[in-house]
């Protein structure tokens, strides 16, 4: 089978070598020249690798990729420039596998390349399970009960649980205290706002790398709760 590759850079130089590259190696390539080109490509072609600049126009690396892993498990090479630490740091957070650092060696990408997409395939890749929810660095598997931020276990009580995986199902949909409450505990809520207060503030604990600035579960005064797609 032949491994498709989308690569994404602004520079169209770049571009063209990275194609003159893979294609010597047997893959078949897809260029973007930014973002919104490269959603496009991956919407309508099965690609099994995303090489990804991070500096771009009209849509950036990173903000692409947030989108991308919205729906796909798809492995993504940052492509970064020295300077871009803060960006590759984030790229990484919010699902990146691997970056490379212009100027690249063509023999380390393509290693990368291959590794990456040995992984992949090996776990069953170019299909996302439908009972794994997975929105930025945040992994919910339905069927094992599990959940990891980054990649990470987190250990979650029943109720936690229950209702991390509704608000994921529903990415940016506020819920009422009551709603949850009644979604989850399957009561009429009498004092749920406490209720479901104490265990937004437990699973933030959990979830949120600074808690009292959750960049997940983000409360909306006098609405409710929503996860922040």
């Amino acid at each position: 089978m032949t491994n498709n590759i989308l690569i994404c850079d602004d520079d169209r130089d770049i571009v063209s070598a990275l194609k003159i590259y893979l294609e010597a190696e047997g893959y078949q390539t897809f260029p973007a020249y930014n973002g919104r080109e490269a959603l496009a490509i991956l919407e309508r072609e099965e690609i099994h690798l995303v090489l990804l600049d991070v500096m771009m126009p009209v849509l950036d690396g990173v903000s692409t990729l947030s989108k991308l892993r919205e729906s796909s498990n798809v492995p993504v090479i940052l492509l970064t420039a020295k300077s871009e630490d803060t960006d590759k740091i984030l790229g990484l957070n919010v699902g990146a596998d691997d970056y490379v650092t212009k100027p690249f060696n063509p023999v380390e990408l393509l290693a990368r390349v291959r590794s990456q997409l040995r992984r992949y395939l090996q776990l069953g890749g170019g299909t996302v399970r439908e009972d794994v929810l997975t929105i930025a660095s945040v992994s919910l598997d339905d069927g094992s009960k599990n959940v990891t931020v980054d990649g990470e276990p987190v250990n979650l009580t029943p109720r936690e649980y229950d209702i991390l995986k509704l608000l994921m199902q529903n990415p940016g949909r506020v819920f009422h205290p009551r709603d949850l409450y009644r979604k989850v505990w399957n009561e009429e809520p009498y004092g749920a706002e406490s209720t479901v207060a104490v265990h937004i503030r437990h699973l933030r604990e959990k979830l949120e790398i600074d808690p009292a600035n959750p960049r997940y579960i983000k409360a909306i005064w006098g609405q409710g709760y929503k996860f922040q797609s």
